[in-house]
């Protein structure tokens, strides 16, 4: 992750950012903005949110040009957020940590596709999963979705990211499967423990707050 522009060709950079400016759109006109501006508390949470994730995208451990390592936090950005503002949440992520110099402009939209789009697709995929085969129940959303999907998420990031540089052939397969993609599994306990901890913590305090959350279902049942 953290994807440097040098690795790609242009084909693949103009891919993405036809990609990045599609799924922003289509996200951006069914978002209620007006409701949101006047809804301070969950405005208040989603700016909050991007300011602690741009700090933790800023830690992240690599030792080769984009095979370095951070959380995400995108499953817990579509529990709390839903999936449409999730991807916004997340791009001002990129674009916070592309300021302090992180992330070079022009890879934002490769880097967009692979920790943003790519994400938050995955987790609305686990999310519709587990709400059409597993019962709603609470402890369901907080452990299925909250815990394990977050881990999920970031393992399947993880192959994406690597076939991405494998495909585009920025590096060998033999050196990414044994310096790249194995260290995601590590990654996805600590992914899985903070987000599931965050949304829980949510859920019992502050349940208005967490737009996927429905106390009909997950609750009351």
């Amino acid at each position: 992750m953290n994807l440097p522009y040098a690795l790609f060709s242009w084909p693949w950079h103009l891919g993405a950012t036809f990609l990045a400016i599609a799924a922003l759109l289509l996200a951006g006109l069914r978002i209620d903005w007006r409701t949101l501006a006047r809804s301070g508390p969950r405005l208040n949470a989603l700016l909050g949110f991007v300011v602690v994730m741009t700090l933790l995208w800023s830690l992240r451990a690599g030792v080769l040009p984009g095979l370095n390592l951070h959380l995400l936090g995108a499953m817990a950005a579509c529990l709390m957020f839903g999936p449409r503002l999730a991807l916004f949440a997340l791009a001002l992520v990129l674009s916070g940590i592309s300021l302090n110099g992180a992330v070079e402009w022009a890879a934002w939209p490769i880097n967009f596709v692979v920790m943003g789009l790519v994400p938050v697709l995955v987790a609305q995929a686990l999310r519709a999963i587990v709400e059409r085969f597993l019962p709603g129940h609470f402890f369901v959303y907080i452990f299925v979705m909250a815990f394990a999907g977050a881990g999920l998420v970031i393992l399947c990031t993880g192959l994406f990211a690597t076939l991405l540089l494998f495909a585009a052939g920025a590096y060998a397969w033999s050196q990414l499967a044994a310096e790249y993609l194995p260290y995601f599994l590590l990654l996805a306990f600590s992914e899985a423990w903070i987000s599931g901890a965050v949304v829980t913590m949510m859920v019992v305090h502050r349940p208005e707050w967490v737009a996927t959350f429905d106390d009909q279902r997950y609750l009351r049942r």
